[in-house]
């Protein structure tokens, strides 16, 4: 029979249109929406990462395309880029695989249209620049009618609301309309978070996820892989709630403690023997400005110490001090903020004191790939400790406040499908100063680090009793009164034994 007697057929069963035409046997959550796309005027797909999303996108641009008569369609994404290279590429792809598609359109990289009516019968690529305004975003859809019309809005979870009020009032005038959104659930804002709460009756919204134990599960996700994930983070971690079971991660998340779990850390104690096997890490946050301060914070496994801050000092004076505290503390790492360069001076000091200190550039990538750079990893890894079992010094302690407001009230999203902090500065100006306290005890997490089992630096058994004390205050001297005492007690005595 000739293909293009089949049209009506496909028209109404989109799933039959993909057999015949791809040779390829969509998978549960596909056919769900194929079936439904004849008789939705608007669906939204809320997915977890890799479900193969944008190919259930093209296979509905392609049925809408060849099954209605002088269809426009247009598709938006992000950014021009994402659109090109997802998208864009996902339709040239099955494009190549079906004769009748190379026969009847053509593909250049911003429009596909019928070779006999190139002017009427078309798909356009759409995008918007990164600083548009409003104004400029909305102007991404506008003007576009026709009896058939459909738009595509890929990613469209961090997509600005303006872009869909056009596409919306397009449905207003043509005989059959729709509006196909998809995207990751990162951002508790925009289209796709309205079209899953506030506005979902006017939407068929379809959950697409890698859930092992959902018998619809999109199949390319990995199953070991999101049991990992699972496993390692918990089943209500936002990164495992937004890549894994394609579900928004709850408003109370978007802070990364509560008040509770500082007040809880604050109050643990833990003896000796808990922490010696763990090694000695010093987190040193670099004044930036003349009102911020530089903080040395002393972490030893479940156990953070409490912190040195001073103000006012340059490179010098804090590599010098640097220095101390690693001698007498017997440091086995420390790690310096060297965003910026601000901490530079202070490296370079050290090592001319024979040190080697670790710079740490909060932007630079992320061993962790769920993170999107380093100062977000280092800040979820300090939270983590904090809620399984870390030890913080009494509430009372300098630098405590300061530590919980940063850390209580910083706010996270994603970029991608990635974690990220807010800005720095953002936080500053919410809790009135830089969080130079919470960057110092996070930095303790920058790598991981071995203990060292031997120290050149003597017996560091007779020192630990009264490091590990909370409430302990870094003395300069302490090592060297230490040596002093140990030594006249070992004086010739020529009465001994007398």
């Amino acid at each position: 029979m000739n293909a293009f007697a089949n049209i009506a057929r496909w028209r109404e069963h989109p799933d039959q249109f993909v057999r015949e035409v791809f040779l390829v046997e969509p998978e549960i959550w596909q056919r769900e929406v194929l079936e439904q796309f004849p008789h939705q005027q608007r669906i939204a797909m809320c997915a977890s990462k890799g479900v193969g999303k944008t190919c259930l996108e093209a296979w509905l641009a392609w049925n809408f395309l060849l099954t209605r008569p002088h269809p426009k369609i247009a598709a938006v994404a992000v950014s021009a880029d994402n659109l090109s290279d997802n998208l864009w590429t996902e339709m040239a792809m099955w494009r190549s695989r079906s004769p009748l598609l190379k026969e009847v359109f053509e593909l250049t990289k911003t429009r596909i249209f019928a070779k006999d009516h190139p002017e009427t019968w078309w798909m356009s690529a759409r995008s918007y620049p990164k600083t548009a305004d409003r104004n400029q975003q909305s102007q991404t859809l506008a003007g576009l009618h026709a009896e058939y019309i459909m738009f595509i809005l890929d990613e469209s979870g961090g997509m600005p609301d303006a872009v869909m009020a056009s596409a919306e009032a397009a449905l207003s005038t043509c005989i059959e309309g729709h509006i196909i959104q998809a995207g990751n659930p990162t951002h508790l804002e925009g289209p796709l978070y309205r079209a899953c709460t506030t506005e979902r009756r006017l939407w068929h919204v379809i959950n697409i996820n890698g859930d092992p134990d959902n018998p619809k599960r999109a199949s390319r996700v990995s199953v070991q892989w999101a049991r990992e994930q699972i496993e390692k983070y918990g089943r209500d971690d936002p990164f495992v709630l937004v890549n894994v079971f394609g579900q928004f991660p709850p408003a109370s998340f978007n802070t990364l403690l509560g008040p509770d779990h500082i007040n809880a850390a604050c109050a643990r104690s833990y003896r000796q023997h808990d922490i010696d096997a763990s090694p000695r890490i010093l987190g040193v946050d670099v004044a930036r400005q003349g009102d911020d301060a530089s903080v040395m914070w002393p972490r030893q496994g479940l156990l953070a110490l409490a912190p040195v801050i001073q103000r006012n000092i340059d490179g010098i004076q804090g590599g010098g001090l640097v220095a101390r505290r690693w001698n007498d503390w017997g440091a086995d790492a420390v790690f310096i903020d060297s965003t910026g360069g601000f901490g530079s001076s202070w490296i370079d000091n050290l090592r001319l004191l024979g040190k080697a200190p670790i710079g740490v550039g909060f932007s630079e990538s992320a061993s962790n790939g769920r993170y999107y750079n380093k100062r977000s990893e280092i800040y979820f890894e300090c939270a983590q400790w904090i809620k399984e079992g870390g030890q913080l010094p009494p509430m009372s302690t300098d630098g405590m406040s300061q530590l919980t407001a940063a850390m209580t009230r910083t706010t996270y999203t994603f970029k991608g499908d990635k974690l990220i902090l807010e800005p720095k500065d953002m936080v500053k100006e919410r809790i009135g100063y830089s969080p130079d306290h919470a960057d110092a005890l996070c930095l303790t997490f920058a790598h991981p680090v071995s203990a060292r089992k031997n120290s050149a630096l003597g017996d560091f058994q007779s020192r630990r009793p009264a490091i590990c004390d909370p409430g302990y205050e870094y003395d300069p001297f302490h090592e060297f009164n230490n040596r002093a005492n140990r030594q006249r007690q070992s004086e010739y005595n020529p009465f001994q034994g007398m």
